[in-house]
């Protein structure tokens, strides 16, 4: 496809102008990997057949499951469209494709995942995605590579001569279609991932070729016509609908041929992204809401991941953590929601965020008495704290702040430059995880 005809597969801006304004959402894994809890990756980290993991999918069987709980937590959070794993790289599809018998229809549980999923979501106003792995560990098509669970076998080009590149393609361009036809409008959709660039004994990784990526996302566009789509089908000509940092802080705000891009950084609550029992590692209440507002402040957005248990609900270390999200959204929403990168400078140990006239002031650390912020003064009508709208005032302009006693003796005194802002703050942190300052601009 021509770089002409590949730039009429980019949606209308407007069509994702949501998922600009709401700025937080959602992912799911669930599957398989909820009973082993040893993650996506655990059949190709330990390089077993695919023998092996069948155990599980005769055990499959989430009695438990209630996704209109997954839903009602996630709202109250202040997350506004979730994304649930209908197939991961092992191939195990939450769905009764026709494609495939590796599908639940086929365990103990015996019935459609997504359907109760999607329409949860809808019931509680949320908008929803579905991500679709792009690699099929369980497919004799699937040719080794880099990261295939057989990728150390002896007979490896006989087994890839074997496979058929245009029926593998079919095959997920069938899949796609069983999920953006069957479930109603679909806002979100979450294709992972490429790797052209790997290579192991003399194998390469796959991309846009591979997966036919620019007749899949053609596809998509067709059906869903008003969904998102990353950028991880290795159409590096085509700026994608957002970009998916994962699991990591940017910098800087990312950029694309030197300007900003929407984006969507995945993180885990934990360092685990599917179910693990024993995982210790969980993130502190400070540690969530930082990075919520840290993706914000550079006009990127958040997508929290859960790993329901292997019957199908949150454990009570995620629903802890999604408490943490609720309690604090509760109060800071407009912090958030419609906000994007402010162009004033934050101080130390904070962050800004900015919705037209008013600009949010996250502090990650409660100073002493006193902020200063560059570039306000004389710039702001008024200010509150934004937990219980108490009001914050600031010296006059130019005003130092001086200290009592002798203690400046010999100091220079020179008057602060009118273009700080001085706010005046209690003494005592408010009682909330991550304070936020309202400043409305003149």
């Amino acid at each position: 496809m021509s770089a002409t005809n590949l730039s009429l597969l980019n949606p209308d801006s407007e069509r994702k102008n949501w998922f600009i304004h709401d700025r937080f959402g959602m992912i799911i894994h669930f599957g398989l990997y909820s009973l082993h809890t040893q993650g996506a990756w655990y059949r190709s980290r330990q390089e077993l057949p695919h023998e092996h993991i069948l155990k599980y999918f005769n055990q499959f069987n989430p009695d438990l499951y209630d996704p209109g709980d997954w839903a009602r937590r996630a709202r109250r959070a202040g997350m506004t469209h979730m994304t649930l794993t209908s197939k991961h790289h092992d191939g195990f599809c939450l769905w009764p494709t026709k494609e495939t018998d590796f599908n639940v229809s086929n365990t103990p549980y015996g019935r459609d995942l997504i359907g109760p999923f999607v329409e949860a979501c809808r019931a509680e106003g949320l908008k929803v995605g579905l991500y679709y792995s792009l690699i099929d560990w369980s497919h004799r098509d699937f040719a080794i590579d880099p990261f295939h669970p057989l990728r150390n076998i002896e007979d490896l080009e006989s087994y890839n001569a074997k496979c058929d590149v245009a029926r593998y393609q079919a095959f997920m361009k069938a899949q796609v279609t069983e999920l953006l036809t069957q479930y109603g409008e679909i806002s979100h959709f979450f294709p992972d991932f490429s790797y052209p660039r790997a290579t192991h004994r003399g194998v390469s990784g796959k991309g846009r070729d591979y997966w036919d990526s620019e007749g899949l996302l053609a596809l998509v566009r067709e059906l869903q016509p008003n969904a998102i789509v990353n950028n991880r089908l290795d159409l590096l000509d085509l700026e994608a609908d957002f970009y998916t940092p994962e699991c990591f802080v940017p910098h800087e705000a990312p950029l694309r041929k030197g300007r900003p891009v929407d984006f969507e950084s995945a993180f885990t609550m934990s360092e685990r992204w599917s179910y693990n029992r024993d995982e210790e590692s969980w993130k502190s209440p400070h540690q969530l809401i930082r990075v919520l507002v840290d993706m914000v402040s550079m006009g990127g957005n958040l997508m929290m991941n859960v790993g329901p248990t292997g019957r199908g609900i949150l454990d009570k270390r995620t629903m802890a953590a999604l408490d943490v999200y609720a309690d604090w959204i509760e109060l800071h929403a407009r912090s958030i929601y419609g906000c994007g990168r402010s162009p004033f400078q934050a101080p130390k140990d904070c962050r800004l965020t900015q919705n037209g006239n008013r600009v949010y002031v996250h502090l990650f650390s409660w100073p002493y008495k006193h902020l200063y912020l560059e570039g306000l003064g004389g710039k702001v009508a008024y200010a509150q704290l934004l937990n219980d709208a108490s009001e914050i005032t600031w010296l006059p302009p130019g005003r130092r702040v001086l200290g009592e006693g002798e203690g400046l003796q010999g100091l220079d005194q020179d008057d602060l430059p009118h273009d700080i802002l001085v706010l005046q703050l209690p003494p005592v942190k408010p009682p909330v995880e991550v304070p936020v300052i309202e400043l409305v601009l003149k």
